[in-house]
């Protein structure tokens, strides 16, 4: 069961979260770089500015925070997948195929209603731990597929 177990822990990518890690330092850093050290330079500054720019921040806080949150949770019953925007539950039975090829970024799910889900999760950049993840899911939709 330990096995079991362990196919079903979650799906997160690498190098998506640590890239959202330090940009999101890095932005932080700039933004209290820019509010104090602007205005101590003699440089025209007010508090529109600093409002401007810890607004600005704020929203690329944010942007980067929801791509370094991208998950895909599968369970008994499905997938839970949390991508950029968006999160969906898919129950096991509407998958009818994973994709993982032709140069896309991400993997994708074909689902019975003929749309497909990208599942941002499981990420090309990874390399061959991204592989790995995406044998992961095609095993457990494989596990998880209605039997006649």
């Amino acid at each position: 069961m330990a096995d079991r177990a362990e196919l079903h822990r979650p799906f997160r990518p690498r190098a998506a979260r640590a890239v959202s890690w330090v940009l999101g330092v890095l932005t932080v850093l700039g933004a209290v770089a820019v509010v104090l050290f602007l205005p101590a330079a003699g440089i025209a500054y007010g508090p529109a500015d600093a409002a401007g720019t810890v607004g600005l921040a704020g929203l690329i806080c944010w942007f980067l925070w929801r791509q370094g949150g991208v998950l895909a949770r599968p369970d008994e019953d499905g997938l839970h997948v949390r991508n950029l925007i968006h999160s969906r539950d898919v129950g096991w039975a509407e998958i009818v195929s994973l994709g993982f090829g032709d140069g896309t970024p991400w993997a994708q799910l074909d689902l019975t209603d003929g749309s497909t889900l990208a599942v941002m999760a499981i990420q090309r950049a990874d390399g061959e731990r991204g592989h790995s993840e995406a044998r992961r899911l095609a095993t457990l939709i494989a596990l998880h597929e209605p039997r006649d």
